[in-house]
């Protein structure tokens, strides 16, 4: 007997064969995902980069309305920069209308930039979860197929009357298979999520030092814009 793909295949059970296809669609899930992440973090880092030095610009001559207009378009949603910006501004600004201290103002820009953040991070995490579940299940479904290709081992085995290797063959390839096909899926998947998490983190990072400059400049210009 040989044992090329299309023979294993061909080998296999129902039941394997449907673990199988299970743990192939999760692998082309976690690939789009993946695919489908950094489409989107290069989408926040161009923008990103494109609209800082506009923004720069507008809060050195202390031009917050228009900063504020720039920041909030939706050209720049998916900037992470922006959006932090938008949110640290816009707080200020209520805060001035609301006739605050200068100390209360810059907590609530520290505040709106903090929560522009966090709703930001939860969209570059969109999926994450589902990465994470399919790193940690894909072995235990390449096991339950593992469980029926060692059952149909002995039934070969009983069938055929012998224990020769003949007769348990296409049942051990047939649990191997599925015992390397999970652990491959779920290998792909944490790998996926830890790359993408480390890039998140780095986004992370440049949100906190975006919020931290805006907060800066308002102290800088002591409320007198």
């Amino acid at each position: 007997m040989q044992f090329g793909l299309l023979e294993m295949w061909q080998a296999m059970g129902a039941v394997a064969k449907t673990v199988a296809i299970i743990l192939i669609g999760l692998s082309v899930i976690t690939i789009y995902m993946f695919i489908e992440r950094l489409l989107v973090f290069s989408r926040a880092k161009k923008k990103s980069r494109e609209v800082a030095p506009k923004l720069a610009d507008l809060l050195k001559s202390g031009n917050l309305k228009d900063a504020l207009v720039l920041s909030s378009k939706k050209d720049y949603k998916g900037s992470h920069l922006a959006r932090v910006t938008a949110g640290g501004i816009q707080a200020i600004v209520e805060g001035k209308e609301a006739k605050l201290s200068m100390e209360e103002q810059l907590e609530t820009a520290a505040r709106g930039g903090e929560r522009a953040k966090t709703l930001f991070n939860q969209e570059l995490r969109r999926g994450l979860s589902i990465l994470a579940t399919i790193a940690t299940s894909s072995p235990f479904i390449g096991l339950f197929g593992t469980i029926f290709g060692i059952i149909n081992a002995f039934r070969g085995m009983q069938l055929t009357g012998s224990g020769g290797i003949g007769a348990v063959a296409g049942g051990i390839a047939e649990a191997l298979v599925t015992t390397a096909v999970g652990i491959g899926v779920a290998v792909l998947a944490l790998w996926v999520f830890n790359t993408l998490n480390s890039r998140i983190e780095v986004y992370d990072a440049e949100m906190d030092n975006t919020n931290s400059q805006v907060v800066d400049f308002f102290l800088k210009a002591g409320g007198s814009h």
